[in-house]
């Protein structure tokens, strides 16, 4: 596959490509290599503010929200068409800027982007309010409208779908957007910048500035332009946001951190549970706020289950992203390396036992460490409770049904969890007292955007996906006409 060659990255402001107000820029990092392949522009402060102005003209001017719910639809469904036009590029992009398998950026990533822009350009066609029934001499009935300006902060991990999410259902609802990637990975965000562009969506409806969290970021979020923020990131961060957020009384729409647990009971299909745990914890290099890297078994197959997995997870093709045959890239960075690092020294320190991995893979510079799967941990470890956001699954026993729901409910975080058993009645009566946002049965990571996500607890609230996605982005007027 050749190279996709990076023109250096400005600012997409007003539907023009512009430079920092100071000409600052930032350096851009392939993960497989250490390398930096290109530089984009850093925002500051006043960036920030011509961004919000921009899209808060465009959305006072009615370009886009003075359209009707089928236009915006068919520019949208035009975005969809665009963004598996550009597959290739886009996937080389992801890879590139991310550390992901390509393989996996075809088929999740731009799969899912496209999908994405598709479905709510559909619900684009259903915002609609309702006749209420009164006992006063009265028509009232109600409408959705847009709420306005929206930041959308988006994290590392899922650059192109984690915008689809909330760039999708803002435009739907006919709101504008100023979009502030994650500084480590900007490169999807500016390209689709230009695709928004080429799909008919009018300038200065959507804007995108690339920048760091505590500069670009942070103005954006104190911006009293800003009607919504949508965001998506570590809990800590979350915290910081709802709370600023909420001094100008700001909606927010948050998906955060997750530790999520995977409940294998004795009656499971073992054959299929295993491809379902291996896939909860490497998914994405285990970068996956909805992964699942941590493992309950039911003790009577607790030795068993681990035995597989020490034959297993050694094998799973760990490597360069742009080897078709690669299942594991890198850590998307450094940093995201050590941390990793840390848990599992931490692990050994509190008396875990290895099972396979543990360690850094050398190669090519990159930043890789090898899938791990970690035994005899107390339930109060903090390699168990915290989110460790890499390779890394640990595996603990439950003798009862009781027992494997208070464990998996243990932790702060509640954004998802699985269940894997034949037992269809156990399996729905699981789900019902799990605390997480979504559950997975016999499988892991079954997303459509069709099915609404979010958390609960400490992973955040409201929902992305589903019809419910757009409640968010809009507000409810009522209207009452007296009919004396």
């Amino acid at each position: 596959m050749s190279p996709i060659e990076i023109e250096p990255g400005r600012l997409f402001v007003g539907g023009q490509w512009r430079e920092a107000a100071d000409g600052a820029r930032t350096e851009v990092v392939d993960p497989s290599r250490g390398a930096v392949v290109t530089t984009v522009a850093e925002a500051g402060a006043a960036d920030v503010d011509a961004a919000v102005r921009s899209a808060r003209e465009a959305f006072d001017d009615g370009a886009w929200s003075g359209l009707s719910g089928r236009e915006r639809g068919r520019i949208l469904h035009r975005v969809a068409e665009l963004i598996r036009e550009n597959a290739d590029e886009l996937a080389q992009l992801e890879s590139l800027d991310v550390g992901k398998p390509i393989s996996l950026c075809h088929a999740v990533d731009v799969t899912n982007a496209a999908n994405d822009y598709e479905h709510f350009a559909a619900l684009a066609h259903s915002l609609d309010g309702s006749v209420r029934n009164t006992p006063m001499n009265a028509l009232a009935y109600t409408k959705r409208e847009p709420l306005g300006v929206v930041a959308a902060i988006t994290p590392f991990n899922f650059p192109l779908i984690l915008a689809g999410s909330k760039i999708g259902p803002a435009l739907a609802a006919g709101n504008t957007v100023v979009h502030k990637p994650a500084d480590e990975t900007p490169l999807s965000a500016l390209y689709m910048a230009g695709l928004l562009q080429r799909a008919g969506v009018p300038d200065g409806v959507v804007n995108v500035v690339t920048g760091t969290g505590p500069v670009a970021g942070e103005a954006l979020l104190r911006h009293r332009g800003v009607d919504k923020v949508a965001f998506t990131g570590s809990t800590a961060i979350g915290r910081h946001v709802a709370a600023t957020a909420g001094e100008a009384l700001k909606p927010v729409t948050m998906e955060l951190g997750g530790n999520a647990a995977n409940i294998v009971f004795e009656d499971a299909d073992l054959e299929k549970a295993v491809g379902a745990i291996i896939k909860a914890f490497v998914f994405n290099t285990g970068q996956f706020c909805m992964g699942g890297p941590r493992l309950l078994v039911a003790r009577s197959v607790h030795s068993t289950l681990l035995g597989i997995l020490a034959d297993a997870v050694p094998g799973v093709p760990v490597g360069d992203p742009r080897d078709p045959g690669t299942v594991v890239g890198p850590m998307a960075g450094e940093k995201h390396l050590k941390k990793v690092e840390e848990y599992v020294d931490l692990a050994r320190k509190e008396g875990g036992r290895i099972v396979c991995g543990g360690e850094r893979l050398d190669l090519d510079g990159g930043f890789y460490y090898r899938p791990t799967v970690i035994a005899d941990l107390s339930n109060d470890s903090r390699v168990v409770q915290e989110e460790i956001f890499g390779p890394v699954l640990t595996v603990q026993p439950f003798d009862t049904e009781d027992e494997a729901v208070a464990l998996a409910n243990s932790t702060p975080y509640g954004l998802a969890s699985g269940v894997q058993t034949t037992n269809l009645a156990r399996a729905h009566r699981i789900a019902d007292r799990l605390q997480a946002g979504i559950v997975w049965v016999n499988d892991w990571a079954m997303l459509d955007p069709a099915v609404p996500f979010g958390g609960v607890k400490d992973s955040g609230y409201g929902r992305e996906y589903g019809p419910e996605a757009l409640d968010a982005y809009t507000r409810v007027k009522s209207v009452v006409v007296s009919l004396d």
